[in-house]
């Protein structure tokens, strides 16, 4: 997906590859061929300039179409490609997402980051390892919450302050916590669990 990721207010989340979703095709939309999609970008406005796009269908297989046209309708992305002239021809794009090659992603400002190239990250805390990033979980108005997963699965708030360096191209991300922090976030283990459940009352 083609959003960033900045510590504060954020966008969902991209998948691996040199690709990258900017929309989800839901269903179809009218009688022509059009589409109506699940906008995954931060910068819709860039559909005004990209023509050509791809479809990853459910088989994984990748295929060219070129944008003829588009509007947003109701907060989806109504996408009308060339070649795509009925109702049937859309039927087989329900599904798919829409993707740009990932050297075709909108430029960042300094800070912000994309959330695709901070999953698989290896945190750091003070120097000390402790997981890698599998998800990133968004609230309204909140922090972003970093899903790390380690010995045990962290939820950790995406904030400046925690943030030392990034470096996406080694797969890093070090930060400096609240002490204590990560003991009283981290969900039990199992053993804990079956522990606690052990303990007279």
């Amino acid at each position: 997906m083609d959003n960033d990721l900045r510590p504060g207010p954020a966008a969902p989340r991209s998948g691996p590859g040199d690709y990258v979703t900017i929309a989800k095709v839901t269903k179809t939309q009218g009688r022509k061929g059009e589409v109506a999609a699940i906008l995954l970008t931060d910068f819709p406005e860039l559909f005004a300039s990209r023509r050509n796009l791809l479809a990853l269908d459910r088989q994984d297989q990748r295929r060219a179409l070129q944008l003829e046209d588009h509007w947003f309708h109701k907060g989806q992305a109504v996408l009308k490609f060339a070649g795509i002239d009925s109702i049937s021809d859309a039927e087989a794009l329900i599904g798919c997402e829409i993707q740009v090659p990932r050297s075709e992603r909108a430029g960042l400002e300094a800070g912000a980051v994309y959330v695709s190239d901070l999953i698989g990250c290896a945190v750091s805390d003070g120097g000390r390892e402790f997981g890698k990033i599998t998800d990133v979980q968004f609230g309204s108005g909140e922090a972003p919450l970093l899903v790390i997963r380690g010995e045990k699965e962290y939820l950790v708030p995406f904030v400046a302050e925690y943030v030392e360096k990034i470096a996406p191209e080694q797969k890093r991300l070090e930060m400096k916590l609240p002490e204590g922090m990560l003991e009283l976030d981290a969900p039990l283990s199992r053993e804990e669990r079956e522990l606690q459940q052990k303990k007279p009352d």
